[in-house]
């Protein structure tokens, strides 16, 4: 008798936090219909679809990029859709370039409702082949420039006391996995500055989302930069970011991370076995950490000692490990959503890519 009553306890505690949850969700409530957002790294990959999904909910929608003609055939894409687009070539890792930016913005539009922070790039090789330079740009690409962009709109959303910031970080930004420790780190890093802004920007009436994909369908492995054993190291992770039983739709990731903004979310983990991945990594560190050193002793070993180690993209490293029926989904992702051309880095400036 004792055990059934307090089984009704517990399961009306349970019971009381889920209406509270769905409360607090409702009273957060965002509609985007005639919002301004702003959308970083639009001009491909996740991005665009992105940018696709807003025009479908009545946003206005604006993109930026460094690659002119990479934005130009994304608005093309997005006028299809029937809407007609802002587009603002900028590089976000300089601070001034930011401020005209949402100068632009302000002055043609109005002010920036939402935020959506997704410029990115990728390095993909072992540490033994990383330089200085790919620790640098990591940290320009997902610290720098989501701070420059959110110390540009806030001040306008601050008098507002309203407004969305999402900041697109990765499952890499959870968990450090081997083979991608620049990104890992600046990703740790966004989650970081995002998850201290939400807390800081809530009193203000602006809510920031945290969201961390694991691997998703973009078509972005082909832009992404490779060292170490070109061929080898790119056809893991082409492969990985390409079976749909690892990876999610860039269509379902962006309906995803939509829903979030709108509802105010504080985080969002994007596939199932990303949201495994980053519990046991939780609930387990020591367990975590010696699995993910077991998996590198699988993956391909560094450039031999001495050998001149390039920086590639991944469209330049291509074998027939990473064309193949494997590789078939990301591909086609990479042929739907504008990266098959167009610059994702400058090896010489380190500049950051235009998407995630």
């Amino acid at each position: 008798m004792a055990t059934n009553k307090r089984l009704v306890r517990v399961a009306i505690g349970v019971g009381v936090i889920l209406a509270a949850r769905a409360a607090i969700r409702k009273s957060r409530a965002y509609n985007l219909r005639n919002k301004i957002v702003l959308v970083t790294g639009g001009s491909r990959g996740l991005g665009l679809v992105i940018a696709r999904q807003l025009v479908q909910e009545n946003a206005r929608v604006v993109i930026c990029a460094r690659d002119a003609d990479e934005l130009e055939r994304a608005k093309q894409d997005l006028a299809s859709l029937g809407a007609e687009v802002m587009t603002v070539a900028c590089d976000l890792t300089v601070q001034a370039e930011v401020e005209e930016m949402v100068r632009q913005v302000r002055s043609q539009l109005g002010i920036i409702d939402v935020l959506i922070n997704n410029a990115g790039v990728i390095q993909v090789g072992p540490s033994e082949n990383m330089s200085l330079l790919e620790y640098e740009e990591a940290m320009k690409a997902h610290f720098y420039a989501p701070l420059y962009t959110m110390l540009a709109v806030t001040p306008d959303m601050k008098r507002r006391q309203e407004g969305r910031i999402v900041n697109i970080a990765s499952l890499g930004g959870k968990v450090s996995l081997p083979h991608l420790v620049p990104y890992s780190a600046s990703k740790f890093a966004l989650v970081g500055l995002s998850k201290g802004m939400r807390s800081e920007l809530a009193k203000d009436g602006i809510l920031v989302t945290t969201v961390c994909p694991g691997l998703l369908r973009t078509g972005s492995p082909r832009n992404v930069v490779v060292k170490g054993q070109h061929q080898a190291e790119y056809a893991w992770f082409k492969i990985g970011d390409s079976l749909p039983f690892l990876s999610a739709s860039a269509e379902d990731a962006a309906a995803q991370i939509i829903t979030a903004c709108k509802r105010g979310d504080a985080e969002l983990i994007i596939t199932v076995p990303g949201k495994v991945l980053a519990l046991m990594n939780e609930l387990f560190p020591e367990f975590s950490a010696d699995i993910f050193s077991l998996i590198n002793r699988f993956l391909p070993e560094p450039a031999p000692h001495g050998e001149v180690n390039e920086r590639l993209k991944g469209y330049e490293s291509e074998s027939s490990r990473s064309q193949s029926a494997f590789t078939k989904l990301s591909d086609e992702a990479a042929e739907r959503n504008n990266q098959l051309t167009g610059k994702s880095l400058e090896p010489s400036t380190g500049k950051i890519a235009d998407n995630q």
